[in-house]
């Protein structure tokens, strides 16, 4: 970590009041993010990058610090601990079903099983599994002026039209969940309205009308699924 301070950086942006973006420069690992929510009850970070610096800290700090971390799937586990240690020791939130990939299970980790868990008012963590068994979003239900924000990594993917979302169950090996896999995470999310999302990727967000793209996307995976080759 000290040979990568002299020639990484962590970079912030604004995307809304009380939500930043985090992620590293130059391009480190497959280039992913992380975000900073503040709430009245206190910040989360969600999903983990593996860069971490004192400047970093320092600006967490100033923008209230944390007092929870939270992450989509094990591609982010990488350093969480060192996270959670730089603020204090916060618990660390992952589903159940992915305990087997955390290395290093630190006393800050949290295991949580079940469909839901609200870590407090107005941020609940949803299991949605298909790229990765326990695969986890998250909702902010007082996020784009209270019409609700999903912040997902790359468990729904946002396309490259921003516009729409993939889900697979390994991307560079090009396999694809199953019709039945995308028709329980359209269950999952059915109940919570959301207008916008955020991907795990730079620039890769939904910012209008966030749940119809999804639903859409959902629905067109599973009709080309069920599409026969003679009909195509």
């Amino acid at each position: 970590m000290s040979k990568m301070r002299l020639q990484f950086r962590n970079g912030f942006k604004k995307h809304e009041p009380q939500v930043f973006e985090i992620i590293t420069f130059p391009k480190f690992g497959i280039g992913q993010r992380a975000f900073l929510i503040q709430t009245q009850e206190g910040n989360i970070l969600w999903d983990c990058i593996s860069f971490l610096d004192d400047a970093t800290v320092e600006i967490i700090k100033s923008l209230g610090g944390l007092r929870a971390i939270a992450i989509s799937h094990p591609h982010y586990y990488s350093t969480n601990s060192r996270w959670s240690e730089a603020f204090g020791g916060v618990p660390v939130y992952i589903h159940e079903w992915d305990k087997k990939w955390v290395v290093y299970q630190h006393e800050n980790v949290k295991f949580w099983e079940g469909k839901t868990f609200q870590l407090w008012e107005g941020l609940t963590l949803l299991h949605l599994g298909g790229h990765f068994a326990g695969a986890q979003i998250l909702h902010w239900s007082h996020g784009a002026q209270g019409r609700g924000v999903l912040f997902t990594g790359d468990i729904l993917q946002v396309g490259m039209d921003n516009k729409t979302v993939s889900i697979m169950r390994s991307y560079p090996n090009y396999i694809p969940l199953s019709s039945s896999h995308a028709k329980r995470i359209g269950q999952v999310i059915e109940p919570w309205d959301f207008e916008r999302l955020y991907g795990a990727f730079q620039d890769r967000e939904i910012e209008e009308n966030a749940k119809s793209c999804v639903v859409f996307s959902l629905q067109r995976y599973i009709d080309w699924l069920s599409l026969d080759d003679a009909a195509a």
